[in-house]
């Protein structure tokens, strides 16, 4: 929410274009001269479509959405990713006119100078109206209604963040609640009149909704702008998403990347292509090593299969190097702990290095998990976690994972305590959600380089 949002989109983008033209310029008299750019007059057509293509991918991009609600290095990644259009715009019209004089350094220049200003000017804004709204500049007086647990949570909203340009002024509701407590609904003309409202935030529960009609009938007569927060809020994802259908408008409570097709087409691609990379390269000369050690170490086959859960909540046969002693592996239902007498020797290196899941790339190839994902749970496993958290299965809305968000945040495995393993499992949960609801192909490699990285330096938190 952004006070004269209309107003502040318009000025960015026109700043952002004026900056476009004189970066533009600055660059094609650095690369060349002024008297050179007046004779190509064709590179002014670059310039138009330029304006044009910054226009229309900004919108598409959502690159003046959420100006305040996302932090700086999220949106200069999103600048970079503007500059480069350009830039590969620029190359491609360089190409097409076959023009030989504004090029390398021409194109180094506008991308360069591009991003530089337009962070700059991102960073000035910012500031400029942060500062103007903590001063109380444009400022709006905000009133909710509903002192419950979601009114709460969106008051600590507007007070944590004044860039919002939201004053809070108090509660309306049914009975008196302390702190910033106004009077009650029946209240509501007196109240708007007294404080100068400007903005009411309806936050009843469902058994109040009855005095909607009646609220936003006197916040109508006093002119003051309405803002609805349904009493499902609580039900929704921080991931939920706004559409309409056919003339109604439909709250979809989570929204998951990966139900499109053309990212999970890009994420399958890039495990096949990942996988086969492994298995040539490391797994090729690495199994027979591994193979020659286990069967060395104890009796019993190289690979563990044990079936777990996939996507779907399909079953399925997960491969693993073998870790634990045969006689000992169907021992009753508990986790691995440290120094566990079912572990071998050779089988503690492994799962401390993580090697011991490097079979799971066949998993990958065979379609029945991904790269990253949240981990596939063993049956049983599986069947206790469901009595911390009856929605495991929105877990299973993705393929599971050799590695993922979850892994490199610390949560591998189970610990004996009962208490403090039901927390973790919850905690563990909670990083696989997020992960599905904010998947993209850059978290997917930057969560391998975690791995890879921990791996190296043997801090896998694994036993």
């Amino acid at each position: 929410m952004i006070v004269n949002k209309k107003t502040i989109y318009i000025a960015r983008l026109l700043s952002d274009l004026v900056l476009l033209n004189l970066v533009f310029i600055l660059s094609a008299i650095l690369a060349q001269s002024w008297e050179i750019l007046l004779q190509r007059n064709y590179m002014f057509i670059l310039l138009v479509i330029l304006n044009l293509v910054w226009y229309f991918y900004s919108n598409l991009s959502g690159f003046y959405n959420d100006f305040f609600t996302r932090r700086f290095s999220t949106h200069f990644f999103n600048i970079v990713k503007s500059a480069l259009v350009q830039v590969l715009i620029t190359i491609a019209f360089i190409f097409f006119v076959k023009e030989d004089l504004f090029t390398r350094n021409f194109i180094i220049y506008l991308g360069t100078f591009l991003t530089i200003a337009i962070g700059l000017r991102t960073i000035i804004f910012r500031k400029t109206l942060k500062r103007l709204h903590r001063k109380g500049i444009s400022v709006r007086n905000m009133i909710i209604i509903g002192s419950g647990e979601t009114g709460k949570s969106f008051k600590a909203t507007i007070c944590d963040n004044p860039a919002f340009g939201y004053r809070f002024v108090g509660y309306v509701a049914e009975s008196e609640s302390g702190e910033n407590y106004l009077g009650n609904i029946s209240e509501l003309d007196k109240i708007l009149k007294t404080h100068q409202a400007e903005d009411v935030v309806i936050a009843l529960p469902e058994e109040n909704s009855d005095q909607l009609d009646e609220i936003i009938r006197v916040c109508n007569i006093n002119a003051v702008k309405v803002h609805l927060i349904p009493d499902y809020f609580r039900f929704l994802s921080n991931r939920f998403q706004v559409n309409s259908i056919g003339s109604f408008p439909v709250i979809t409570a989570r929204d998951e990347p990966l139900e499109e097709a053309s990212r999970r087409f890009l994420k399958r691609s890039f495990d096949i292509v990942f996988s086969l990379f492994v298995i040539i390269f490391i797994f090729s000369w690495l199994f027979p090593l591994i193979a020659l050690l286990i069967k060395l170490n104890s009796k019993g086959p190289v690979f563990y299969l044990q079936e777990r859960v996939g996507v779907r909540d399909q079953k399925f046969k997960c491969y693993k190097f073998r870790t634990m002693r045969t006689d000992m592996q169907k021992v009753e239902f508990k986790p691995v702990t440290e120094d566990d007498p079912r572990v071998t020797s050779i089988g503690k290196f492994l799962r401390k290095s993580n090697i011991d899941e490097l079979p799971q790339f066949l998993n990958v190839l065979r379609g029945e998990m991904s790269v990253v994902g949240p981990r596939p749970h063993p049956i049983p496993f599986h069947n206790k976690y469901s009595e911390y958290f009856e929605a495991i299965k929105l877990r299973h809305n993705v393929k599971p994972g050799i590695t993922g968000w979850a892994q490199v945040h610390g949560y591998r495995g189970d610990v004996p305590d009962e208490e403090e393993n039901r927390k973790r499992t919850l905690q563990r949960i909670k990083y696989d959600l997020w992960y599905i609801e904010n998947w993209s192909f850059k978290l997917d490699l930057q969560i391998i380089m975690m791995t890879v990285w921990q791996m190296i330096t043997g801090k896998t938190n694994a036993v």
